[in-house]
């Protein structure tokens, strides 16, 4: 698969990391401004913007190297769904829990969070079988 094929995955992830790093950034200056947060809820705000942000950066090397295995364009297609709805889960996760979770309790959004977990440990894996059988 050439790396043309994975470009809307890479540009996706360009696209999202500022609006990711500014949008947080701004959103929760204003929320903690306006006193509309607990410490709590900063904690997971900060939580899941600051695991996006890497989350897309780790994307656009898993992509690079997704590149160099010998998997067919279907299964990279299927590896890129399943990084793309880990980060998604993992990061949104913390919002949800931010939202409806409780401290020091579990919630929906830590289930969402490990769902997400388990899908970027799948995408990893995925990714370092091809690199293992590539010459």
């Amino acid at each position: 698969m050439p790396i043309g094929s994975l470009r809307i995955w890479i540009v996706l992830s360009w696209l999202i990391l500022p609006a990711v790093m500014f949008g947080g950034y701004r959103l929760l200056r204003y929320l903690t401004r306006n006193g509309r947060l607990t410490p709590t809820q900063i904690t997971f705000f900060r939580a899941g913007h600051a695991h996006a942000g890497v989350l897309l950066l780790m994307s656009l090397l898993y992509y690079t190297f997704l590149n160099q295995t010998l998997f067919s364009d279907t299964i990279k297609l299927a590896a890129c769904v399943i990084l793309f709805g880990g980060i998604l889960a993992q990061t949104g996760g913390f919002f949800i829990h931010m939202v409806v979770g409780e401290p020091n309790k579990p919630s929906i959004g830590t289930s969402v969070t490990m769902l997400g977990a388990v899908l970027l440990a799948s995408a990893t894996l995925i990714l370092v079988y091809g690199l293992l059988i590539t010459p």
